[in-house]
């Protein structure tokens, strides 16, 4: 019985993340209707990346994309990070019974495999358009926060595993950790030369969806330099506060974008006939398990229209730069909350950065003090092209209500390496390029959250330094 009450436990701690972040999806305020976006068009000589963290997020995203490019006859590959083998509620409802064994969730992963094959056949794809690179469901961004190099692999919540377990994988055996991430995307971007690439975006709210961001984004700094790759990255969104809006199947209503995105995200969007829209829809009943289990918010992506946008990199200079994102966007707590969380509930207000005499400093400004039982991480990833990317430091800052400690992934830093003021409401932060290995370019993100609990985030910014 102890070992069920363990798997009963760790299906909890999925549960009620990914319980809150659904419910915080539903009600986003309208976008002003007089918000104008561009046509992304496909060109004869395109090549199309579709990178998914999850079964579904292809139909979801880009589901009239790849039905596009089907039609124009041009090179289509679909990459899934994940089998999506830690969706316990999904799974609940679809075996009517908790999956508690780490063998039943590998075939949990190997059902979605199925469902995904269904679905990208509505599409026009064949299966060797496909590959699953077979990464933890619900556990990639914590091995970017923290396996890499030497740092021991990452172990799945639910399959119990620390290497992919899938013999339909692009490589079985690959262990949990950020370098093999990072060798898998490049191998997909080396063999398939893409034109034009679509991944979930830095602000989604999905941990898994970030995560695909950043590892990509990594990937193709990496490759830079190599002239068979010259592609575009366009991002889409999945998670987002109480978004889309209105939720439910409203196919005759557009796909608007948040409205805290509007000012800062040059969106462009593709559009469906009545035809396509219904193969995507289809489609996304072949996902059967996530479709049952989380139908009406899944049908607010049926859609006429499909949304690309990505945030612009912030060019670091001694002035005080804006990067808050939420000019016109009111704070809301969370309705899903308990209620000891509400009355903690502490809200990123505002974030500026800048570069001073080879510091770069961030100011975080929240809605109301840190309380005891709330949580700031802040992390700052740096990247240089001369550099191995795992050996770079990944310097991740947690503050407490009175505390903060500093960490290189699991390695505990000496807290003088950075200039720190604070009062109440607002932190400074402050560290030198040097103890950051001297880098190029800065990924950088926020989150306040209530033990396993997140509460608020900011997205992704990529923070470029022109030295």
């Amino acid at each position: 019985m102890k070992g069920f009450h363990k798997r009963l436990l760790v299906i909890l701690l999925i549960f009620i993340p990914l319980y809150t972040l659904s419910v915080f999806m539903a009600k986003q305020p309208q976008t002003p209707e007089d918000f104008i976006w561009s046509d992304l068009l496909l060109s004869s000589d395109d090549r199309i990346l579709v990178l998914a963290p999850h079964p579904d997020d292809e139909v979801l995203g880009c589901g009239g994309i790849i039905q596009h490019a089907v039609k124009m006859g041009l090179p289509v590959h679909i990459v899934f990070l994940t089998y999506g083998d830690a969706n316990e509620w999904s799974f609940m409802i679809y075996r009517e019974r908790p999956v508690l064994s780490s063998r039943g969730a590998i075939n949990m992963g190997l059902v979605r495999h199925e469902e995904t094959l269904k679905a990208m056949s509505i599409l026009g794809l064949s299966e060797d358009k496909i590959t699953f690179l077979g990464y933890p469901d619900f556990g990639t961004l914590n091995i970017w926060y923290k396996c890499w190099n030497k740092a021991p692999p990452y172990k799945s919540i639910l399959t119990r595993v620390t290497e992919v377990p899938y013999d339909n994988a692009l490589r079985p055996g690959a262990l949990y950790k950020g370098d093999d991430i990072l060798k898998d995307i490049k191998t997909v971007l080396k063999d398939f030369k893409p034109t034009k690439i679509f991944v979930t975006g830095p602000a989604d709210h999905h941990p898994d969806h970030q995560a695909f961001f950043l590892f990509t984004t990594v990937a193709l700094w990496d490759l830079e330099k190599d002239k068979d790759i010259n592609c575009k990255l366009y991002p889409y969104l999945i998670h987002y506060n109480r978004w889309p809006y209105p939720s439910g199947y409203l196919p005759e209503n557009f796909l608007q974008p948040p409205q805290s995105l509007v000012k800062e995200i040059r969106w462009q969007d593709t559009r469906l006939t009545p035809e396509q829209l219904e193969i995507k829809h289809n489609a996304l009943k072949a996902h059967a398990t996530q479709y049952n289990s989380s139908t009406k918010y899944l049908l607010s992506f049926m859609k006429p229209n499909e949304l690309f946008g990505d945030l612009p990199p912030v060019i670091l200079n001694s002035n005080l730069i804006d990067i808050t994102g939420k000019e016109d966007e009111e704070i809301k707590i969370p309705d899903e909350l308990l209620e000891k969380e509400k009355s903690a509930y502490v809200g990123i207000e505002e974030q500026y950065v800048k570069l001073k005499e080879k510091r770069i400093e961030m100011r975080v400004k929240f809605t109301r003090p840190l309380a005891k039982t709330v949580g700031l991480s802040l992390y700052l990833f740096g990247y240089r092209s001369d550099k191995d990317f795992p050996l770079m430091p990944k310097l991740h800052v947690k503050f407490g209500a009175v505390y903060y400690n500093i960490y290189d992934q699991n390695k505990k830093l000496p807290v003088n390496i950075l200039k720190i003021k604070r009062n109440s409401r607002e932190i400074t932060i402050s560290v030198s390029l040097a103890d950051m290995d001297n880098p190029e370019k800065i990924l950088f993100a926020t989150r306040t959250y209530v033990s396993k609990v997140p509460l608020d985030w900011s997205p992704w910014r990529i923070l470029d330094i022109k030295q």
